[in-house]
């Protein structure tokens, strides 16, 4: 608990620092050099590397909890983070030579990641060469290592693995494509590889991963690397949702304090507005929902690792709906927020604007696809199979 503290602390730090660049970033679609600085130097990119190699493998909870408080200051910021520590997460589920080569020589290397499979492999001596194509690659600039999948296919061109791959920045081409509505500052552009060599202990199969077997050969004391994979990675997003819900909710209360009138009704100050009350006090039932959810989950995540099981499917379905369940209502409390707050939330000049976008973007994830787990759980709770997903 106290190394939680501290870690969620160091983040708290930051949030002045990230507000004062989040314009200028997303104006330069990426993070300023200064914010990119702070991060590394704070271990923000290294929460989930392990600390036999100088990270703070934190758990699921702290992993959530940081980004959070990070997306108070910028939501871009905290997605950036939140995608350094998958990669560095999968990364921890490497052998120690993999371990060695990312964190050697700086333990506060960035690895990026990339899961969507859209390339080719051949096999050759020692490993694969590796031709493709990974866009959403969020942190690209601020990366020194990616962590991409590979459709691995037998000689009929039937799908036989999936792997994830670890491949230095610096034989990768970025195409810069990122030009979005919102999470405008994560460069989430495009890597490029052409007849890159990758040795095989730099590789992992997913699917092996998502049942619990991993490459890491410290087990026996990282119960990090012992979580239940795919459930894992997929709550550790929605730390940047809750954060910039109450990022929202912080700014609009602010507001209201300093006595934003009612337009074209008798109330001169919006707090006193039986409205703008109920407003608030919605909005913060909603957040406190989506918090408590996301704290369910991260405790069933945590518990199971720390005694070195996996959670069974009906447990990783209802994680899934946990999920549902906080992006649905960071969504709804940031709209009640913008109807309390009126028209002039949407002034480029006023933060509330880009909260809501960043929120609306990320929300939209495919990976927090609400009625897609709500399929899932579904599923799993009538005991239908298969699942509509092998990430469950």
């Amino acid at each position: 608990m106290r190394d939680r503290e501290q870690v969620v602390a160091r983040a708290r730090e930051l949030v002045p620092l990230l507000r004062e660049h989040a314009e200028q970033a997303e104006e330069q679609r990426r993070l300023t050099d200064e914010v990119t600085a702070a991060l590394r130097s704070a271990g923000m990119f290294a929460l989930t590397a392990p600390r036999r190699v100088g990270g703070h493998e934190v758990d699921v909870r702290t992993w959530i909890d940081v980004c959070a408080e990070l997306a108070r200051g910028d939501g871009s910021a905290s997605w950036v983070v939140v995608l350094m520590n998958t990669g560095a997460y999968l990364t921890g589920q490497l052998p120690d030579r993999a371990r060695a080569e990312v964190y050697g020589a700086d333990p506060r290397a960035a690895v990026c990641g990339q899961l969507t499979p859209s390339a080719t492999a051949r096999p050759v001596d020692g490993g694969f060469v590796v031709t493709g194509r990974w866009a959403w690659a969020s942190g690209s600039y601020q990366a020194q290592w990616s962590m991409v999948t590979i459709p691995m296919l037998d000689d009929d061109g039937r799908l036989v693995d999936l792997r994830a791959a670890l491949i230095p920045v610096t034989d990768m081409t970025i195409e810069d494509t990122w030009f979005v509505a919102g999470m405008a500052a994560t460069a989430s552009n495009t890597f490029v590889a052409e007849e890159v060599f990758v040795p095989e202990h730099r590789t992992l199969s997913v699917p092996a991963m998502g049942q619990g077997m991993t490459r890491a050969e410290h087990l026996a004391d990282e119960p990090l690397y012992r979580s239940t994979s795919n459930s894992a990675l997929v709550l550790a997003m929605t730390g940047p949702l809750l954060g910039l819900a109450r990022a929202a909710f912080e700014w609009v209360v602010a507001t209201m304090q300093r006595g934003k009138p009612v337009a074209y009704s008798v109330y001169a100050r919006s707090l006193e507005s039986p409205s703008h009350q109920l407003a608030i006090a919605d909005a913060a039932a909603l957040i406190d929902t989506a918090t408590l959810h996301a704290q369910r989950a991260a405790a069933a995540i945590d518990t199971a690792a720390q005694a070195g099981v996996q959670l069974d499917l009906l447990a990783r379905a209802r994680i899934r709906s946990d999920v549902a369940v906080v992006v649905t209502r960071c969504r709804e409390a940031v709209a009640l927020l913008l109807d309390a707050a009126g028209a002039s939330s949407f002034a480029r000049s006023n933060p509330l604007q880009r909260i809501w976008r960043d929120l609306e973007v990320a929300g939209r994830h495919g990976l927090l696809n609400v009625d897609l787990s709500r399929e899932m759980y579904g599923r799993a709770l009538l005991g239908i199979e298969p699942q509509v997903s092998q990430l469950v």
